[in-house]
């Protein structure tokens, strides 16, 4: 393949008012890809304008979840191949030159997909350990054999027909700018959990509101040593659990809601 024709690959990224975000992320992809692809849902700033200058393909869709508003964006490709990005995540150039090099290998038809760690940006720092890294991403797929599958609302995940290949170099993501962002997306998991246990009859445990969060924080802080991180090492361990618990409570709240509007009736 010619080092310098850009690779069989469309770039397909699904965003909502990212006009912040979109630079960096197009930057990363631009020049060495087939296409690009910018799905908006329900867009009111000027995220349409900042992908056309980057030469993207803009196309608005109406949102019907992350999975599946993300299976219709990969429908808009036209490569045989694509990499699903999130408008706060950047290809890094260690990352874009595994890509190069995994689209040169001789075998390269026999696999389905690619998966390559994910690297979190926050509080003026990288995070290297705990829950938030490597955090492995399934992100580079054969779009005939490959699909985003997994909850409807929250917890996708890429399904692929075939081998997937583990490249080294990180995608970087900066999805947190400061702590007061993450508490503010704490209600906002809950809400989407609240709403896929109730699609599903799931139900409160008392076990699992208070061993979950403490398993998560053991986890993240002692057996993937999230205190190499530091302080942020920390925060993000405590966050966690105490978002794990926040789920769990509203659960039981919304259950205790509904047995409390049964008996008034």
């Amino acid at each position: 393949m010619d080092s310098k024709a850009p690779l069989p690959l469309s770039v397909v990224i699904v965003a909502r008012n990212e006009a912040g975000n979109l630079p960096r992320c197009l930057a990363g992809v631009r020049g060495w890809v087939s296409e690009i692809i910018v799905a908006l849902n329900d867009t009111t700033d000027g995220s349409a304008a900042i992908a056309r200058e980057s030469g993207a393909r803009v196309q608005s869709l109406p949102w019907k979840g992350y999975r599946d508003t993300k299976n219709e964006a990969i429908g808009l490709a036209t490569q045989p191949w694509a990499l699903c990005l999130d408008a706060d995540e950047e290809v890094s150039a260690a990352l874009k030159a595994d890509i190069a090099t995994f689209f040169s290998r001789p075998d390269l038809g026999s696999f389905a997909g690619a998966c390559f760690p994910r690297k979190v940006w926050f509080i003026n720092r990288w995070i290297t350990h705990g829950d938030w890294y490597p955090d492995y991403s399934l992100r580079l797929i054969r779009r005939d054999r490959s699909r985003w599958g997994g909850d409807a609302y929250v917890h996708e995940k890429m399904i692929c027909d075939g081998p997937v290949a583990r490249l080294r170099g990180d995608l970087h993501h900066y999805s947190f700018p400061s702590i007061s962002s993450h508490v503010s997306k704490i209600n906002l998991f809950a809400d989407l959990f609240i709403q896929q246990q109730a699609e599903k009859n799931g139900r409160f445990s008392a076990a699992s509101a208070v061993f979950r969060p403490f398993w998560r924080f053991f986890r993240a802080y002692v057996i993937r040593r999230g205190f190499l991180d530091g302080f942020p090492g920390l925060y993000i361990a405590w966050a966690t659990a105490f978002g794990a618990f926040v789920r769990y409570s509203r659960l039981w709240e919304r259950e205790n809601t509904q047995k409390s509007s049964k008996s008034a009736s």
